[in-house]
């Protein structure tokens, strides 16, 4: 997934745009803040932070994408797994994750982890899928791959899409007035459909439902692809959440 991340470094950030132009006012990033930006892939939200004024790290898993990320510049960069690196203790003011903290293995270690390396008073922003069900974008993908198949279970990045559950995280970390802010607008998978099924085939959902899929798969997924098509590019139907909760203050 990592060479697929950054060989599609430009869409994958595309994608998002409507959701990330939400993100980027809620996390409200002032010049002088030191921010730390979680699961950052290629690097663009930390940038923006940087663009912001200020002092921003943003740490991946993947070497390739940090790499690349380093190669872009604009902000610093280190490969960490944010669960367990010994981040300075309360050295940020704003921790944002962008898709990010989806992937936690073990979230209740993260999150405390994290809420370690926040100042007292500092905020989490996170943009997270809402559940799987609710995102029109599967259902597309799922019904042009293996129309009538049992779905497999949601994957990681749907993992943080139940609001009770995601409160419980944060607050059993020590974090404070969790809220949730949903978003409906449609993600793009690229100008065209044969980009968006080149883009698709590289992505974990796509690649579990062609293994329930037939040889007429790739076909449906192209026509699905193209029924979606508008001037603005291949546009799908996606909900996400922004979450927001701080650190006590006292």
């Amino acid at each position: 997934m990592s060479e697929h991340r950054v060989r599609f470094a430009a869409l994958f950030d595309a994608e998002v745009r409507r959701h990330n132009e939400r993100f980027r006012a809620a996390a409200a990033v002032r010049p002088g803040e030191d921010v730390l930006d979680v699961g950052c892939g290629t690097g663009e939200s930390t940038r923006e932070a940087a663009a912001a004024g200020a002092t921003a790290l943003g740490v991946d898993v993947s070497a390739q994408a940090i790499a690349r990320a380093r190669e872009l510049g604009g902000a610093a960069f280190e490969v960490a797994d944010a669960q367990t690196h010994p981040f300075p203790a309360a050295a940020f003011d704003v921790v944002l994750s962008r898709f990010g903290a989806m992937f936690f293995a073990d979230p209740a270690a993260a999150f405390a982890n994290l809420a370690r390396a926040l100042r007292p008073g500092g905020r989490l922003v996170l943009l997270v899928w809402q559940e799987r069900h609710r995102n029109e974008w599967y259902s597309i993908l799922r019904d042009a791959i293996a129309p009538g198949a049992v779905a497999p279970p949601p994957g990681p990045h749907f993992s943080l899409g139940d609001p009770a559950r995601t409160r419980a995280l944060l607050e059993g970390a020590g974090l404070t007035g969790v809220e949730f802010t949903g978003l409906r607008d449609p993600v793009c998978y690229g100008p065209d459909a044969a980009t968006a099924c080149e883009f698709a085939l590289g992505l974990k959902d796509v690649q579990q439902l062609l293994a329930q899929g037939d040889e007429q798969s790739v076909s449906r997924l192209r026509d699905a692809f193209a029924a979606h098509e508008t001037a603005d590019g291949v546009l799908l139907g996606a909900r996400t959440w922004i979450v927001t909760a701080r650190l006590s203050a006292a």
